[in-house]
Order: C-alpha cells, then structure tokens, then sequence
C-alpha cells in the first residue's frame, strides 16, 4: 500500500480490481498516446468548476469484496479499495497535487507545521467547524488516542502500520481542544504522512481500546467525518451506498450519492459497457479497445501509484525460508519479459518497476534490481544443493514446488504463467492457486498460506512511511510483512532513514534499504500500473488521478 510514493505511507495492499489492474496485450503494439508521462508530472481527471456541474447524480464504482473491516489502520482493514471506500467520509490532513506537492487541508486543519526540531514537535490546529457526524467535535484526545493505538507498545491493538507512531513521545493539548502538540522521542521524516495519504483520522471510541479497534467497525462504520457517509449496506447484495453528511460544514457535493457494488473482475468492463459503473481501470488491450469503442466512455490517463509484486514466504519452516533460495528464484523470473507481455499496447515501453521505495518519475526512484540471469540463478540452486531430478529441483526428498497465490482474475493468472514457465526453464515446479477476493488478506495472506502471492500495493507521496510496516522485522509485530523477512540489518538502515529530517539524506538511505531488500530475497516488484482509467465521458474531476487527492465535494456530472 508505496504507494506510498508508491508503497507509500500506510502503505495498503490492493487486489486488482479496477484501477489497479493490469492485464494481457493482443497482438497489437501501439500505446494510447499520452502514456510516456511520468508519476508526479500530470493527472487526467477532466477538470472543471463546479458551476459546469449539475447538482444531483449517482457516481457509480466497484469493489472486489465486501469490507473485512472498516477499520482501515486495522491489519484486517488495511486494503487499499477500503481505504478509497473511506476517503469521502474520513478526515484527512493534507491535499495532494498531481506532482505530490503538500497542502493542508483546511476542511479539517487550519494550520499543520513542524514547530520545533529538538526535540521534533509537530502541531495539529483542528478547524472549528469540523464535527464527526454525531455533531461531537473533532478534538486533539481523537490524534492522541489514535496515536497511542498505532505505537505499537500495546501488541493487542492489531495494527497495520505504526507511522511513525511508535517515535511518539506524548500527544498533549495545546492552546484548547482543537489543537494538538505531538512531541518526538525520536526524528520521523515522514511526519506529515501520520494522518494524510492513505492513513485517515478515526474518531476516538474507534481506537481507544484494542476491542474498539479491532472489532467495532467489523460490521460497518458509525461516526465518519467526510462530505459523504454511509446511507446504506447490504452485504448480501455487495452494495455500499454513500449519501450526503448532514453534518458536513465544508462546500456541498455535487453528487447526492456514491454506490459501490462488489463485482468479480470479469464483470467490470461489462458493467460498464451496460451502464451500471461508471468508472473501471484498463488492464488489458482488449478492454481498452472495448472501453474505447462504447458511446460514452472516455479513457483517461495519468501514470498510476499501484505497483504489482509478488512476496515470498520466508516463515520458518516454509520451503522458500532460505534468502539465497529466494534470491536464485529471483534472478530467474524475466520482469522485463513479464512487463512486455503484459503492458505492451497499454505503454510506449513497457518496463518493469525496478525498486521497492520509490516509483518511477518519484524523486529518488533509481534502479537497484537483480539481474535477470537463468544461468547464475541454476548455478546457485546447484550450490544450495537443489539438484535436478527429471524437471523438478530436490533436496533431501523434498521437490522445490512452490504454489503461487493470487486473486482469482485473468491478468494475475497471466503474470503467473509466465512466472511458471520461466522457473520450470531451471526446475523449479510452480503451483498456479487463485483465490477468491473475499477474505483474500485476512484468510490467505495473513496467515501465510502461500509460498509466493501476488497483490497490488497502493501508495500516496510519503514513499518512506510504509518501510518499517512492510519490510521491518519484528516478530511479535509482523503489520505488513507478510513473508515474515527481516534483518537486523535491514532494521537499522530503515530506522537510520526514518530519522533522517535532509530529504537528500534520506532518498540515499532509502535506497541502501532498497538494495538490502532485493538482497534479501524479501519480494520481487514486477509492474507500475500505467493508470488507464475508463469513465463516463461526462464525469469530471474523476479519472486518472495519478499521486492526487480527488475532492469529492467536485466530483460530478456535467450539466
């Protein structure tokens, strides 16, 4: 969820159903033009003001399942559909532009700043008006119950990432209820990413107690803070529907409602051609000459924040708990033909991602990967002692089979086959499993049902935020380490980055904690979304939004 920058801040794990998917090109090799852009460079969401809109309207959109939980800072709720299900409901600190530049956002915040160094002192001045939708105002006892929550000294709230949190010294009143001072025991460089990005603000009775935080929002979401919040549900149905906050205080919304419709992966680009959502990322050539092809829909474009990868399960007693067998593994997977394969008619030139921290067009986004090499990756599997017997590696007894999981939708199973066929070239036997996206995280990955899986991260402009929660080790506090891969080492480089305040600085050490990853044999990134999005020609300040926020107050129909 580096997307932060691209695994960025809280950095939540996507399957790929609509904007994040990518998928399989015909034979076709021309890209839409417009696909050379940059991440942080543009956005394509149709631009308009909100008198060239009409009021009223229905924004139509899908999910690939039915919330686990509603908690988003909940390991179970850390899901980047849920995370974009909440966004026109929860508080957030700062605005992003489409070039990742910071602005506070005033709806909720008059002032945010860093206000002393030594030791770090950030201050939060809450906006008069902002109430949750009970009418109870927004106070800082809601930053300091929640900071406490995602410290991490108290292992029994199940949190998805401490933020930075666990360098929270105090959280303390300031001026009147409306303003917090949080005070540092230790420099986070991120700190502007705490309740920003992909990391809302949730009310205090949500996070006042493990048993509030883990399991009071199971079944839905009571007090929200947005210009929109929850009308209905119905779970049988796979229906979410978002009305108007009666408590909002801000600028009205043009829309009366947000519906969301749980829908299999396959049904998108239909749903959409029959007019029942109005919006669906493009994966594939096929679909994009479908979407192109149907009255009324637009594609817009705009280099994305979601990054496909595939992690590998080095859990004790898991057969890829070896480093240098993952990493021989790695070197044997062809991620520039994957990116080919798969991108090829969607991009100009198809690349794979090369790097864990940072996107490409991010500052601070260089190539630190291992190399593709069939030969050297046999070669160290000879030396690790995996020796082949017919077409398939063994060792004392055990046959080096290893089942790849993955959302079951067609650009997964696609990237998998390909995975397949190359590690069979140097007999490593790969089992294709797919699952379905109901309890996807919480059934299958959580628990470490796999021994290499597939997802989608999604990120915002914080690319340092997410490092400890997904690639730091602690094993009594996995967040989003779900291989449970770690070092000491890695540890240290991530805390050494994390302190740094020069961003120079840090880029360099974020790299140095790059590298150790791929060293590490901890997770293989394999492609950055292009960002395709189909929508209704007629939707504006929606579309390909690229590191942006959206404004919901803005998103509408054109008269």
């Amino acid at each position: 969820m580096r997307l932060r920058s691209t695994v960025t801040r809280l950095a939540a794990p996507v399957l790929a159903v609509g904007l994040m998917t990518t998928g399989c090109s015909s034979n076709e090799t021309s890209a839409p033009p417009g696909t050379e852009a940059a991440l942080g460079t543009t956005n394509d969401i149709n631009p308009h003001d909100v008198a060239d809109l009409r009021d009223g309207g229905n924004l139509r959109l899908a999910l690939s399942a039915y919330p686990a939980n509603w908690n988003n800072l909940s390991i179970d709720g850390n899901d980047g559909e849920i995370g974009g299900l909440e966004r026109p409901m929860m508080p957030h600190a700062f605005r992003t532009s489409a070039s990742g530049e910071l602005s506070v956002n005033t709806d909720y915040f008059t002032d945010v700043k860093l206000t002393n160094t030594d030791p770090q002192q950030v201050t939060y001045t809450i906006n008069p008006k902002a109430v949750w939708s009970d009418g109870s105002p927004i106070t800082w006892e809601d930053i300091q119950s929640q900071a406490n929550a995602l410290s991490g000294r108290d292992k029994a709230f199940q949190i998805s990432n401490n933020v930075g949190f666990d360098r929270v010294e105090k959280v303390e009143r300031g001026v009147d209820d409306r303003q917090a001072i949080i005070t540092f025991s230790r420099h986070f460089a991120e700190w502007q990413g705490q309740f920003a990005g992909n990391s809302a603000l949730f009310p205090k009775s949500v996070t006042a107690t493990p048993e509030a935080f883990n399991k009071s929002l199971v079944d839905g979401i009571a007090l929200t803070a947005g210009p929109f919040t929850v009308q209905s549900t119905d779970r049988a149905q796979g229906r979410i529907v978002l009305g108007h906050n009666p408590k909002w205080w801000g600028a009205t919304p043009k829309l009366d409602t947000i519906t969301f419709s749980v829908l299999d992966s396959a049904a998108l680009v239909p749903a959409l051609q029959n007019n029942e959502i109005d919006a669906v990322g493009i994966g594939n050539r096929d679909d994009l000459k479908t979407a192109t092809s149907t009255p009324g829909i637009a594609i817009r474009r705009a280099p994305s924040n979601f990054w496909n990868h595939l992690t590998y399960n080095g859990a004790p007693g898991s057969i890829l708990a070896d480093p240098k067998l993952r990493v021989a593994i790695s070197k044997a997977i062809d991620r520039q033909g994957i990116a080919t394969a798969i991108q090829n008619g969607l991009v100009e030139h198809p690349v794979p991602l090369n790097n864990h921290i940072y996107l490409q067009g991010q500052n601070g986004y260089q190539d630190n990967s291992l190399p593709y090499d069939p030969a050297a990756a046999a070669k160290e599997l000879d030396d690790l002692g995996w020796k082949l017997n017919g077409d398939v590696r063994e060792k004392d007894g055990r046959k080096l089979e290893i089942r790849d999981v993955m959302y079951n939708d067609l650009s997964w199973v696609q990237i998998a086959q390909i995975i397949q066929q190359n590690l069979a070239q140097v007999g490593v036997k790969v089992d294709i499993v797919t699952q379905p996206g109901k309890g996807f995280f919480t059934d299958v990955i959580g628990p470490g049902n796999f021994d290499m899986a597939q997802w989608s991260w999604q990120g915002d402009a914080f690319p340092l935020g997410s490092m400890l929660q997904i690639w730091g080790y602690d094993p009594k506090d996995f967040q989003g380490n779900y291989g449970h891969i770690g070092s000491p080492e890695l540890n240290a480089l991530i805390e050494q980055t994390l302190s740094e305040l020069d961003p120079k600085k840090a880029i360099e050490l974020a790299n140095q904690v790059d590298r150790k990853i791929w060293e590490e044999g901890h997770s293989l990134p394999l492609l950055q979304s292009p960002g395709n999005v189909a929508v209704r020609a007629n939707l504006a300040n929606y579309g390909a939004a690229g590191l942006a926020s959206l404004d919901y107050t803005k998103v509408g129909f054109l008269k």
